[in-house]
């Protein structure tokens, strides 16, 4: 399959891209496009089908669910079957936004997209191509990262074209993704609400429009027979090829921890990449080195992570080292991330004899 490619300028967007797009979601074929979170694979979810080409394509397990992206407050009544209270406070809030929530679903959704489940995730995207193209597709499109399954997910249409050219029938590039991690997930379905993927809408900005929110702390490992109610929660997702490791610790001994494990593994003739901020990036004289942002800046990080990750499976690196990121705002999405793709791998930095005072 040869793959379309189509660049489009966001201040006069073509729609005859948009409509050749949209025939093709039609089709039950597939389409790669962007969002402000990542970029998605987009796919009629009311086509069993064209959700089956969807886990093909990435590689994902069946079980894992497909977020059902919409355009317009009003199409949510066809696709679950009772709303919550709360939902359109929240969706007058966060939509359109990076917030992803749970209903029970209407059986005009097809298990093939909800993995099984009697749930479905939904979302409405603010990007305006992303917002078009739903609507030239019918209404509601699957969209999952568009990556192979377990890679860090796409923040531009080349990290899109690594994974899935010749795979699917069509890449939109509209550009790199403003914050370049998934949306959070809501579980509405229970109460209190449950998030169940943290993202740019935090905890503390929901709680402001409808009081308790709870978190769901559990990781479903992947040995578990229960089905995850939402994507990330059950895979390793988001990993580079490089075994990824978290040093925790005060920030000096993360730093001297990093580059006693540098100098180690450099040693043992491994390649190492280090991912640092613009703060720490001096305190490393060696190593393959990557500066994520500032650390006062937790949006910069964000939208930086994946693209470093791949990055570092460009320069085939052995192992990665990574600081450690504040909780606060859309860093506790960023710990979420880093999780998922170093295992849960973690090293206590050691402490450095300081003098006494």
């Amino acid at each position: 399959m040869k793959t379309i490619i189509e660049k489009i300028n966001r201040d006069n967007i073509e729609q005859s891209v948009i409509d050749q797009a949209g025939e093709i979601l039609k089709g039950g074929g597939l389409v790669a496009f962007p969002t402000e979170t990542v970029y998605g694979l987009g796919a009629d979810a009311l086509n069993e089908s064209a959700a089956g080409k969807t886990y093909a394509a990435k590689g994902r397990p069946s079980d894992n669910p497909l977020i059902v992206h919409i355009a317009r407050n009003e199409d949510l009544s066809h696709i679950v079957a009772e709303i919550p209270k709360g939902t359109w406070e929240l969706a007058d809030a966060f939509w359109p936004g990076p917030l992803t929530m749970i209903f029970q679903k209407s059986d005009q959704v097809p298990y093939g997209t909800t993995g099984g489940l009697e749930t479905v995730a939904v979302r409405m995207p603010s990007d305006e191509i992303a917002r078009k193209l739903i609507l030239a597709g019918g209404g509601y499109v699957s969209g999952p990262s568009a990556n192979t399954s377990g890679r860090p997910s796409p923040t531009t249409a080349a990290h899109v074209a690594q994974d899935l050219d010749g795979k699917i029938e069509m890449i939109i590039d509209g550009g790199s993704a403003s914050i370049g991690v998934e949306s959070t997930i809501l579980d509405m379905t229970v109460t209190p609400p449950m998030i169940l993927r943290p993202g740019a809408v935090t905890q503390e900005m929901m709680e402001e429009v409808i009081g308790r929110v709870d978190v769901d702390h559990t990781i479903l490992n992947a040995n578990s027979k229960q089905a995850p109610k939402a994507p990330g929660m059950k895979y390793r997702h988001y990993a580079p090829k490089a075994q990824l490791s978290i040093v925790d610790g005060e920030l000096a001994d993360v730093y001297e921890t990093i580059r006693t494990l540098t100098q180690q593994a450099m040693s043992e003739g491994k390649r190492v990449g280090i991912i640092a901020t613009k703060e720490s990036i001096s305190e490393y004289p060696e190593g393959i080195i990557k500066n994520i942002g500032s650390r006062e800046k937790h949006g910069d990080v964000a939208k930086h992570l994946y693209q470093i990750l791949r990055e570092f499976d460009e320069t085939q690196v052995d192992v990665i080292f990574s600081e450690p990121f504040t909780h606060a705002g859309i860093g506790s999405a960023v710990n979420n991330r880093l999780e998922k793709a170093a295992g849960h791998h973690h090293i206590l930095a050691s402490r450095k004899k300081r003098p006494l005072v």
